[in-house]
């Protein structure tokens, strides 16, 4: 089968839809699948053993989303399925290229314009949003319109959208992968001081403001923050101002085997974002025996029984979240889990073979 993976981001920039674009199409390529991937990007060379056409990021988005319909056009004709990671910054531009051929397929594991809210100053939820927004539902509904068949990463992003949408595409779920040995756990005991972690993109939605300004109320806390975004500037200037250079610290993103050497390094991952759809860094930090302290506003409820979901809005709730997962011994369940990446791709060849069926 050929495939087409169009996203908007790709690694080495970070964040979900890269992690899982890459790793997808490695199972597709050992599962003897033709794969080819678009992304916008500045970087110009790969080692990946598959083609990667990178679309550049100049010149606005009206040139930017030209550029990349005529890369779909061209690289997706022949194409048995176009699975797409963006409805905006791969579906406006699947619109644009005309193409009808391919099985078009979106896999949304975020909100784009529930993410642009949040970017403007936005404090709702992601299903606060729906339940009052009427008119970003008329553009969502536009830009969900050409797909065949939409991929939820979550049960509970698949039901804010029935309820909010009156028609959809064909939809179904298929979960991110996970792998959890409970190895990592056994031995792990707290550094002194306790260490924190946030790793991600510097964006709003993450509420990494609120996460700095709780350090203030614990004294007896380090925290390391992984990652890049528009924010940046912003973050560090609030920890100078808040006298948390010495217990707070920025650094690079990473991958590999130095990602997993961070979460070693560390006591607690904290996500306080308003909501967290299927965060991958917080799968991969469970899987690596890191506990995971996560908004309540998320959809990992099948893990229920592994993390640790508390609200998390404000700097008070999250020093209270913090110090009361301190104060009692790790009680998360650490029997063995898998859902691998193979049965991820696994799942998606089932999905793309019914899809093609004559």
């Amino acid at each position: 089968m050929k495939i087409l993976l169009a996203t908007g981001i790709y690694p080495p920039d970070i964040g979900g839809p890269a992690t899982y674009t890459k790793a997808l199409a490695q199972e597709l390529i050992d599962l003897k699948h033709e794969v080819s991937v678009i992304t916008y990007s500045h970087h110009a060379d790969h080692t990946d053993p598959w083609p990667v056409v990178r679309i550049s990021k100049s010149g606005g988005p009206i040139l930017r989303w030209w550029r990349y319909s005529r890369a779909i056009k061209k690289h997706g004709a022949d194409a048995d399925i176009v699975y797409a990671f963006s409805s905006v910054s791969v579906g406006v531009p699947l619109r644009m290229s005309g193409m009808r051929k391919p099985k078009k397929i979106l896999r949304l594991g975020g909100d784009f314009l529930w993410e642009r809210y949040t970017d403007r100053g936005g404090r709702k939820s992601l299903q606060e949003w729906y339940e009052r927004s009427n008119w970003q539902v008329a553009i969502g509904r536009w830009l969900l319109q050409p797909f065949d068949h939409i991929v939820f990463s979550t049960v509970f992003q698949k039901e804010i959208y029935e309820k909010a949408y009156a028609t959809l595409p064909e939809h179904s779920v298929i979960e991110n992968a996970l792998t959890f040995d409970g190895l990592f756990t056994q031995n792990r005991k707290p550094h002194q001081p306790f260490r924190l972690l946030f790793m991600g993109r510097f964006v709003r939605f993450k509420n990494i403001a609120s996460l700095i300004r709780a350090i203030v109320h614990l004294p007896d806390v380090t925290l390391t923050i992984v990652g890049e975004g528009p924010l940046r500037d912003t973050l560090t200037t609030l920890t100078k101002t808040l006298a948390l250079t010495d217990r707070v610290r920025f650094l690079p993103p990473v991958g590999g085997s130095a990602k997993g050497q961070v979460f070693q390094d560390h006591d607690l991952l904290v996500l306080p974002s308003l909501t967290e759809i299927s965060p991958n860094v917080a799968l991969e930090a469970k899987g690596s025996g890191l506990d995971v302290l996560i908004t309540h506003e998320n959809g990992l409820h099948i893990l229920a029984d592994r993390m640790y979901f508390a609200p998390l809005r404000s700097p008070e709730e999250i020093t209270k979240a913090i110090s009361q997962f301190r104060k009692k011994p790790s009680d998360t369940d650490q029997s063995p889990f898998t859902h691998s990446w193979s049965d991820v791709a696994s799942e998606t060849i089932a999905l793309f073979t019914q899809l093609t069926a004559p």
